[in-house]
């Protein structure tokens, strides 16, 4: 089934204000928690120091140097990969959050508004 005309702007509409926001959805942080850059850096270190010692327990026979290099990568993997609660994200949290929902939701409204709009016969 065909789309009407006015369908059809309001669905070029609604892909162009995605197409400008998508960034912003992308990028927002959940509930306040983000990665942090900084423990991205320690825990690849973490996994490259752990891999080094891995191999060097598997080269010679030392089965506690090996043990200790998996539990330093696995300890860094875990760094690099867990969200932080930090001031600075905190703050940006507090500085992006009312744009995007005052942006997001005045989207919504004027959609809806539109709607009722549609449907009364105005």
């Amino acid at each position: 089934m065909p789309l009407s005309e006015q369908e059809q702007r309001l669905l070029d509409e609604m892909e162009r204000h995605l197409m400008r926001n998508d960034a912003d959805v992308v990028s927002a942080p959940r509930d306040g928690r983000s990665l942090s850059y900084r423990n991205i850096v320690y825990g690849t270190i973490l996994v490259l120091l752990g891999l080094g010692g891995l191999l060097v327990g598997v080269a010679l026979p030392l089965i506690a140097v090996g043990v200790l290099g998996f539990v330093v990568m696995l300890g860094g993997v875990i760094l690099a990969v867990t969200p932080t609660r930090g001031s600075a994200a905190r703050e940006r949290v507090q500085t992006e959050k009312p744009a995007a929902s005052r942006s997001s939701s005045s989207f919504m409204d004027r959609m809806n508004d539109r709607w009722d709009r549609r449907q009364e016969g105005r």
